[in-house]
C-alpha cells in the first residue's frame, strides 16, 4: 500500500515547512516538493498540519489497583489513543513482590498480544529488587527490548522499594545500558498524613490532596536526582507536578547532572480547586494530585526551559462505580484519570493556541523526546526518510468539545467535560496504514505491534 500526502505543513521538533510525503509499506520513502510518485491513494493536506504520531510514555491499561482494574484494556485504550493522535504508548509491567520480572512480563504480554490496536512498549516496574531480580535486568534489556525500569518511592508494602534497593537497581541498570524512572513522592510522609486525616474523620477527596503536599514530591525528587548523580545511572522522573520538584531537577543541572522529567497534561491545565467539589472531586483523585495555579506556571516555564522533556498522561481510568469504592474514605478511591485520547488536542489548544509553547516544542514534548529518551528514535517520533509512517493530519482551526458522550475511552465520565478546544485530529496513519479517518477507526484489534527498544544513553 502506498500513500502520497500532498501540500501539508510538516512540523517536526526542528522543522516547519510545506511539502509532500510518500509512504510505501510501513515507512516514509520520500519527502519533497511536488512529488509525483504513483500511489494507491493521494491525500490533499493543504492548510493542515502534518506531524509525527504522538508517543505517550506513561499509561496504565488493565492495571490491577486497589482490588480492581483500570477500565481501559489494550484494545480500548490504544484505540482511544489513536483517535487522539497518539500512535505509540508505553505501559508499565508491575512485578509482584516475591515473584520474578519474567513472570510479570508474561502476564502483561497475555493482556496486550493480539489485543492492542495501536503500537505499544513496556517499562518494567521493579517492586522487589533482590539477587534473583538483579540477574534478570540484562535479559530484559538485551533480549526483550525493555530498557527502562520504574520504581516507586511510595505505596509501601505493595510497590515501594527502599533506598538500598534503588541504589542496587541503578548500578545494575547502568551497567547494562538502561534507565531508571521513578514515581517520586515520599511514601512515609504521605502514609502518616493519610492516617492522621482518617483518624480525624476527614474523609472527602480534598484530603487525598492534603495528604500529598508539595514537600512530599520535592523531597523525593531531590533524593532521586542525588541517587542518579551518585550512581551515574540515567534517571527520569514521571508525572512531575509542582514547582518544588521542578526545582530539584533544576538544581541537579547546576551540578552538571541531567535527570529527565515528564509532566502530564492535567497538571498543566487543571488545579486543586477541583477537590472542593465534594465527592465529584474523586474524578481527579490521582497521585500525585493536582496542584496550584503557581505550579501550572512553573511547569509551562519548565517545558520551555528544557527542564521538562515530555508531556504524558498517566492514563489510568476507572468507571464511576469503581471510584465510589472510596465514597466514605478518600484513601479507598482508585487513583487515576482518563486522558489518553485528549492529550494531543488539549496540549495544542491550551499550549500552542494560547502562545505557551511553539509548534516545534509541541512535537518535541508530545512525541520526539519520548522516542529519543526511550530508545525508539528515529524509527518513531519524527517524519523522516526510513522512519515508521506514524503521521497525524491535523486541522488547526476546527473547534469541538470534549465529552464522555463522544470520547472513545472506556470510562463513563470525562475530567474535561465540556472543554472547548481549537484543533482536531482528522487522519492518523500507523506504520503506513490509515488508522483514523474523520472520527472512524479503520484498524482492528491486534493491529498494534510491540516495539522493542534500544539501549538508552541518557542523552538526547
Amino acid at each position: 500500500m502506498s500513500i502520497l500526502i500532498k501540500n501539508g505543513r510538516i512540523i517536526t521538533a526542528s522543522d516547519d515547512y510545506v511539502a509532500d510525503i510518500f509512504i510505501n509499506g510501513e515507512t516514509v520513502q520520500a519527502i519533497g516538493k511536488n512529488l509525483n510518485m504513483p500511489a494507491d491513494e493521494v491525500i490533499d493536506a493543504s492548510g493542515k498540519l502534518v506531524f509525527p504520531g504522538g508517543i505517550d510514555p506513561h499509561v496504565h491499561l488493565s492495571m490491577p489497583f486497589m482490588g480492581t482494574f483500570s477500565s481501559d484494556d489494550y484494545e480500548t485504550g490504544t484505540r482511544a489513543a489513536l483517535f487522539g493522535g497518539t500512535t505509540t504508548v508505553i505501559d508499565f509491567v508491575l512485578q509482584t513482590q516475591g515473584s520474578s520480572l519474567k513472570a510479570a512480563l508474561t502476564d502483561w504480554q497475555s493482556r496486550a498480544t493480539g489485543t492492542a490496536v495501536g503500537d505499544y512498549s513496556f517499562h518494567m516496574a521493579v517492586t522487589d529488587f533482590n539477587e534473583e531480580t538483579k540477574k534478570e535486568i540484562k535479559t530484559m534489556i538485551e533480549e526483550e527490548g525493555i530498557t527502562s525500569f520504574k520504581t516507586f518511592m511510595a505505596y509501601k508494602g505493595a510497590l515501594m522499594i527502599d533506598d538500598r534497593q534503588m541504589i542496587g537497581l541503578m548500578n545494575e541498570v547502568k551497567a547494562n545500558g538502561g534507565m531508571v524512572t521513578t514515581h517520586a513522592t515520599n511514601g512515609d510522609i504521605i502514609d502518616f498524613l493519610i492516617a492522621k486525616h482518617r483518624s480525624e474523620g476527614k474523609l472527602s477527596p480534598l484530603y487525598h490532596y492534603l495528604s500529598q503536599p508539595e514537600v512530599t514530591e520535592a523531597e523525593a525528587s531531590a533524593r532521586f536526582t542525588d541517587f542518579s548523580d551518585y550512581t551515574g545511572c540515567p534517571g527520569y522522573i514521571v508525572h512531575l507536578t509542582c514547582e518544588g520538584a521542578l526545582n530539584a531537577v533544576r538544581d541537579s543541572g547546576k551540578r552538571n547532572h541531567k535527570v529527565f522529567a515528564e509532566t502530564c497534561i492535567q497538571y498543566l491545565i487543571l488545579d486543586a480547586s477541583l477537590y472542593e467539589k465534594d465527592f465529584e472531586g474523586a474524578k481527579w483523585v490521582m497521585s500525585p494530585p493536582l496542584r496550584e495555579k503557581k505550579d501550572q506556571a512553573a511547569l509551562w516555564a519548565g517545558i520551555n526551559a528544557g527542564l521538562l522533556q515530555v508531556v504524558a498522561t498517566d492514563h489510568c481510568p476507572f468507571m464511576w462505580e469503581q471510584k465510589l469504592m472510596g465514597k466514605d474514605d478518600f484513601s479507598k478511591i482508585p487513583n487515576g484519570h482518563p486522558a489518553i485520547e485528549n492529550r494531543m488536542e488539549l496540549l495544542f489548544s491550551e499550549g500552542v493556541n494560547k502562545g505557551k509553547i511553539s509548534l516545534n516544542k509541541y512535537v518535541e514534548v508530545s512525541s520526539t523526546n519520548s522516542a529519543k529518551i526511550f530508545g525508539m528514535y528515529p524509527k518513531k517520533g519524527t517524519i523522516g526518510i526510513g522512519s515508521d509512517a506514524d503521521i497525524v493530519i491535523f486541522d488547526l482551526n476546527e473547534k469541538h468539545k470534549i465529552s464522555a458522550d463522544t470520547h472513545h475511552m472506556n470510562v463513563d465520565y470525562s475530567g474535561y467535560e465540556g472543554w472547548e478546544l481549537t484543533g482536531k485530529v482528522k487522519q492518523v496513519f500507523l506504520r503506513g496504514k490509515k488508522a483514523i479517518d474523520n472520527n472512524q477507526c479503520l484498524v482492528k484489534k491486534g493491529n498494534g505491534k510491540f516495539i522493542k527498544r534500544n539501549k538508552v544513553t541518557g542523552i538526547i
